[in-house]
């Protein structure tokens, strides 16, 4: 079977008739031209595969992104009947900690709303609040509107899947200050001044450009990384992981442990203070 441009727009047509997220959707699309273009027009056959698991591992590729290209290489020959294509996933023991490198602290995100505020950056500030005290993913900023700050509570479809967040007090009473300050009287909150809903690019670009401001890490600094310290203070208060998965939209609870591993350093002090070695 032959890899076309054509098969893939089919393919990537039934991924959004599924409501696949527009993230999803390209990332299995982009995986599946990178291994057409590395077979270069040749057909696909089981060796052909197994020879590209190989060529990734050998290039050095992290396990869970070979996977991911695996997952998304599989979904493309399933959707075209071709089973008997679908390779196995490496098994990759999941890790135990974080790089500390990647790790945003709340002292981290304090420094960015302080300075946020103190360079006028508003809409910026009450975004970054907003994800990390709901939890919510940045896609799901839309879901943020005049009518949920009046109630107290957003609700979020995603993947068929309807969610109840709460949105704290605080968060509202300043909402709804920024609302009536902007002349913003129905729908989405966050907006573009063409009344457009803000893009994932364009959040992450202005926050890009704060964190050099705070002086801090860039690599600590995406939208992401606010859903994950939201999801590490949380479980602090609550110790109920199976309360979090709910708040965060998980269906299985392995993804949230995901977002509950310690840092590098918080896992070499554990081990310290075991006191196990005989001086």
């Amino acid at each position: 079977m032959a890899i076309t441009e054509e098969k893939i727009i089919s393919f990537q047509k039934m991924l959004l008739a599924e409501e696949r997220s527009l993230n999803t959707v390209r990332k299995y699309c982009q995986d599946i031209r990178q291994f057409k273009d590395w077979i270069g027009g040749e057909k696909v056959t089981k060796e052909t595969l197994l020879g590209w698991k190989e060529f990734m591992i050998l290039k050095g590729y992290k396990g869970t992104t070979i996977n991911g290209k695996i997952i998304s290489i599989n979904a493309y020959f399933k959707y075209f009947g071709q089973i008997e294509y679908k390779m196995k996933l490496l098994k990759v023991q999941r890790k135990f900690f974080r790089e500390s490198a990647n790790d945003l602290k709340k002292e981290d995100y304090k420094k960015m709303i302080y300075t946020a505020k103190r360079l006028g950056k508003r809409r910026l500030l009450l975004i970054m609040e907003t994800i990390c005290t709901t939890g919510i993913r940045v896609s799901e900023l839309k879901y943020i509107t005049l009518n949920a700050i009046q109630e107290g509570k957003a609700e979020i479809l995603l993947k068929g899947k309807l969610r109840t967040i709460l949105i704290p007090k605080t968060l509202c009473k300043k909402l709804k200050y920024y609302a009536k300050e902007k002349g913003i009287f129905c729908g989405e909150l966050f907006i573009t001044r063409s009344g457009k809903s803000i893009s994932r690019k364009q959040i992450w670009a202005e926050m890009k450009a704060l964190c050099h401001k705070a002086q801090i890490e860039a690599s600590k600094v995406f939208p992401h990384n606010l859903r994950h310290l939201f999801a590490r203070c949380f479980y602090e208060r609550c110790k109920d992981i199976s309360k979090l998965a709910d708040v965060l939209g998980h269906s299985s609870i392995e993804t949230t442990r995901i977002y509950l591993v310690s840092t590098y350093e918080g896992h070499m002090e554990i081990l310290n203070k075991m006191d196990l070695i005989i001086k």
